[in-house]
């Protein structure tokens, strides 16, 4: 599924990168452009990086 219609960017693209230790809208904007031109997907991005947060494991 497309989380970024603007870069076409999917949900698999922005879950590779927080694999690859993306922990930020930003960094992920960075990485992919998604969130760098209407900014609409941004809160979708940063809702799919609160749920990896809350699998991760915490020490």
């Amino acid at each position: 599924m497309y989380v970024c219609l603007c870069r076409a960017v999917t949900e698999n693209e922005v879950h590779d990168c927080i694999s690859a230790g993306a922990r930020s809208a930003r960094q992920i904007r960075d990485a992919t452009g998604a969130g760098g031109d209407c900014a609409s997907c941004v809160r979708k991005i940063c809702a799919i990086l609160k749920r990896s947060e809350d699998l991760m494991p915490t020490a």
